[in-house]
């Protein structure tokens, strides 16, 4: 069972049915409005999707939603979106913090009495892994890669194993061509609740 408490986290339905034991969730940021086809091939069977904000079009996020439930961040592209800055939830056991900006979730928790399994940030467009007093700090890099100077394109699947949690990425084909992105210098105060 999914469920989301402080920061609050819109949630919307989907296909996949979350599991009481050892829950498989897909990573996706920085899309940028563009959803490679393959992804919910990908994430087929998980049982929650993350999406680190920068979606750049809410229909990705309704794509999403037909594969598993979607908790979602705006990023710093989303400008018209009414979704939080950041979000914090729990599904089967497996408590979570998720942002668009690592700096920004690293003020945000700081001090804070909450013990998370694993935090999630975007925006870097960098896939990145590493463990902080014993929460695992995940990047899953940008499911679009926009710019030419990006790595590839990924997304990530986090698993719950007998030894903790365990990270995949997984790499997608670049497009080409691409257009160039909008740029956005505020943050997002706002706070969601479900």
């Amino acid at each position: 069972m999914t469920s989301a408490n402080d920061f609050g986290a819109p949630m919307s339905g989907g296909a996949g049915a979350p599991s009481d034991t050892a829950p498989r969730i897909g990573v996706v940021s920085d899309t940028h409005g563009y959803l490679d086809p393959s992804i919910p091939d990908f994430l087929a069977g998980v049982d929650l999707i993350l999406h680190a904000g920068d979606m750049g079009d809410p229909a990705i996020l309704d794509a999403l939603s037909a594969v598993a439930p979607v908790t979602a961040v705006a990023g710093n592209l989303d400008d018209d979106s009414e979704l939080p800055g950041e979000v914090e939830g729990e599904i089967a056991g497996v408590r979570f913090a998720l942002g668009h900006k690592r700096k920004r979730l690293v003020k945000r928790l700081a001090g804070g009495g909450n013990k998370f399994d694993f935090v999630v940030f975007g925006h870097d467009h960098v896939p990145s892994v590493s463990w902080v007093d014993g929460t695992l700090w995940l990047n899953p890099g940008s499911a679009s890669a926009p710019y030419e100077e990006d790595e590839g394109p990924t997304i990530a699947v986090v698993n719950r194993v007998p030894a903790g949690l365990a990270v995949r990425f997984i790499p997608l084909a670049r497009r080409k061509p691409q257009p160039p992105l909008p740029t956005a210098k505020h943050g997002k105060g706002k706070i969601g609740r479900s």
